[in-house]
This record gives C-alpha cells, sequence and structure tokens, in this order.
C-alpha cells in the first residue's frame, strides 16, 4: 500500500536541488494527498526563503561541502559526516519513512547512507548531463536513479537509470504562452537562486554601453548579498529595471519575459523550456565537472539559446549579442520555438509513479524497455 507513504527527500543547499524537489512533493501528494513529505536541507536562508511558502516539514543537518574547499575546510565537513548520518538515522527511524530521494549536493550522502544501514528504498535525482560527485559515489547503494539527459547514463549502472527529464513545479506544467512577434521587450536576468556577481557585472556592463539595450525592461534577480550594489548601480541608467535579490514566483516572471539571460544549472532550463523562451547562457565557470556547460550547450545545439562563456566576456560583447537579437526579431521567435521543443512536464509524475513501485516492494532492474531517451 502506497498510499500515505512518508517519504524524505535530502535537497539542500541551492534552487538546482530544492525546485525538482519541491516538484516530486507536489506530484507525491496529488496522487496521495495524505503523503508526509520531509525535506533536508542545511538551514540556510536561501532554503528558508524557497520552502516558506510550503506546507512540508523541514530538517536541518549541520553538514558541509567537500568538494572544490581547501584541505581544512574538506578535513572538517569529513568530520561532521559521522553526526549527520547518526541524526539522519535518528529522523529516518521517528518518520518512518518510506522511501529517501536525494537530489545531490552534500545533503544526500548522509540521508541516503542512513536509509541503506536502515533498508529503507533509496532513488537519486540527477538533473544534470554531468552527474556531481555525490551521486556518482551514492549511485551504487540506490535502487533508482533518475536523470534528465541521456548523456548522464553513462555514470552510472543501466539497469538502475531512468531517462525521465527534470522534475517541474505544478507552476510550470500549464500551457505555455503563445510564442509571439519575437519582438524583445522583457528580459529576465537570474544568476541562479543565490545570484553571481560577474553575471550581474556584465549585464550591468551592457546596459551602460548600450543605448538600445536601455529601451527594454529589465526583471534582475541579484541575490541577496548583490542586491544593493546592482541598485547602485543602475541608479541614473534611465532604464526600466526590477532588481529583487530573489523572485518568488519564477513561472510568473518568465512567462513575462521575452528573453532570459540566465546560468545553466538543469533546473533553470527546464523551467526556460517549459516557458519556451530564447536565452543568452552564460555557465558558472566553476561548476564541477564544467557540467553548466554541457548542460548549456545541449541548449545551443537545439538551436534554443545562445552560450557565451564568462571568462573573457565583457558587457560590450554581451551588449552585441544582445542587440543582434533585438534587430532579428525572426530569430528569436526561432530560438523560442525551438525552445518549447525542449519542454517535458511529466518528469514528476514518472518518478514518482516508479517510485510508488519501488516502495511496494519491486526492485527488479530496469530493462530495455524502460529506456525513455525524449
Amino acid at each position: 500500500m502506497t498510499d500515505g507513504m512518508n517519504i524524505v527527500i535530502a535537497a539542500g543547499g541551492t534552487g538546482g536541488h530544492v525546485y525538482p524537489a519541491l516538484a516530486l512533493a507536489e506530484e507525491f501528494c496529488r496522487q496521495a494527498p495524505n503523503t508526509s513529505v520531509t525535506f533536508v536541507g542545511t538551514g540556510r536562508a536561501i532554503e528558508r526563503t524557497m520552502l516558506s511558502e510550503t506546507k512540508w516539514k523541514v530538517e536541518a543537518l549541520r553538514v558541509q561541502g567537500v568538494v572544490g574547499r581547501g584541505v581544512r575546510s574538506s578535513l572538517t565537513a569529513l568530520l561532521l559526516l559521522p553526526g549527520a548520518i547518526r541524526q539522519s538515522i535518528a529522523f529516518l527511524r521517528a518518520s518512518r519513512a518510506d522511501l529517501v530521494i536525494g537530489t545531490g549536493g552534500y545533503t544526500s550522502p548522509p540521508v541516503v547512507l542512513a536509509a541503506f544501514w536502515l533498508g529503507v528504498t533509496r532513488a537519486l535525482v540527477e538533473p544534470n548531463a554531468v552527474p556531481g560527485l555525490a551521486n556518482r559515489a551514492l549511485g551504487p547503494l540506490v535502487h533508482r536513479i533518475f536523470v534528465s539527459f541521456e548523456r548522464a547514463v553513462r555514470y552510472f549502472r543501466r539497469n538502475k537509470v531512468m531517462v525521465a527529464g527534470t522534475p517541474l513545479r505544478k507552476a510550470f506544467l500549464a500551457s505555455p504562452p503563445s510564442i509571439g512577434s519575437g519582438q524583445i521587450k522583457t528580459v529576465l536576468v537570474c544568476g541562479g537562486s543565490q545570484g553571481a556577481k560577474a553575471l550581474n557585472s556584465v549585464v550591468v556592463e551592457a546596459v551602460q554601453s548600450s543605448s538600445l539595450i536601455r529601451g527594454v525592461h529589465l526583471i534582475h534577480q541579484t541575490g541577496e548579498r548583490d542586491f544593493e550594489r546592482v541598485v547602485e548601480a543602475y541608479r541614473d541608467q534611465g532604464v526600466k529595471v526590477d532588481v529583487t535579490a530573489f523572485v518568488q514566483d519564477v513561472a510568473q516572471a518568465l512567462r513575462q519575459a521575452d528573453l532570459v539571460i540566465a546560468r545553466c544549472g538543469a533546473a533553470t532550463l527546464a523551467e526556460i523550456a517549459a516557458c519556451g523562451k530564447p536565452s543568452i547562457l552564460i555557465p558558472f565557470p566553476h561548476a564541477t565537472h564544467d557540467h553548466q556547460e554541457v548542460n548549456a550547450r545541449i541548449v545551443e545545439q537545439a538551436g534554443a539559446g545562445v552560450v557565451l562563456l564568462q571568462p573573457g566576456l565583457t558587457g560590450a560583447r554581451l551588449a552585441q549579442e544582445l542587440e543582434a537579437l533585438l534587430h532579428h526579431p525572426d530569430r528569436v521567435r526561432s530560438m523560442a520555438e525551438r525552445s518549447l521543443r525542449l519542454r517535458r512536464t511529466d518528469a514528476a509524475e514518472t518518478m514518482v509513479n516508479e517510485c510508488r513501485r519501488l516502495v511496494t516492494g519491486d526492485h527488479a532492474p530496469l530493462t530495455a524497455g524502460h529506456k525513455d531517451d525524449a
């Protein structure tokens, strides 16, 4: 019996981990309203902001990341792991968890390891084309691995992997707006849930260097730490701009935009496609295994976006690209049409259906017939 399941989702750190988790929670509760969902995060302010309007329980682990940190910080993070595993075992027992899902990042290992120890059904969600270290390490310990891109399959045992797409929150499941004329009147700038100082700076420089761009309405998400600086930089620029530290209703902002300038996390790209928007993509150059550029190149190859690499990127170069699109609405319209072809809205339902089957005890390996290349 899978109605009324108790589900724990490890999804801390960034929107790239939290938003797919929210989509899964929504779908589990849509299928069975009496489902109990607990999110496990780090307790950071950005997580509280993203989860503030939800009804689900939240547990915070004392845990830190290991990848990309100095020797001392990495050692500290490793020393925290045993305590985080003990904490995870305690709340998995207390919540009588039926299923644990890890979405990557440093909150996943202790929770998935605790579930393995307790014999709780386990699954991973890997939205990026190149999986992160946490999911690669945990792959052998779980029953199912859900990936967004066929390219990610090679990193795991094939009979555990289902290519399902990136789960989208219900706000993105409504029909997208019409493609429109290709005229760019509103541009959404989004450097991820935490903002991106380098991206913020290059956009401001582009606006300063182009009178044509100053005629466009900008919606600019800066992140908390860079908000005041960007507000000051736009002052007296003669540009119509709405600067915000964090866009709570991303779906509405995307539907309002005619073009998106963004980082390239898989969740961001899936949401852009769900709304059928053309994009200028600036990958974070220090992303683990360079996964953001790999994600972005898939969109570019589909003709839905333009990739500009951050090293060496100037405001003048970005302004040149923006002006080219402003002068060629037919190209913008074509990019929007191709973006819409990347739209996939069944990922959350596919994953939840499979998880419900797993919880009944059917852990049989997948066969070629389960493969989904969409």
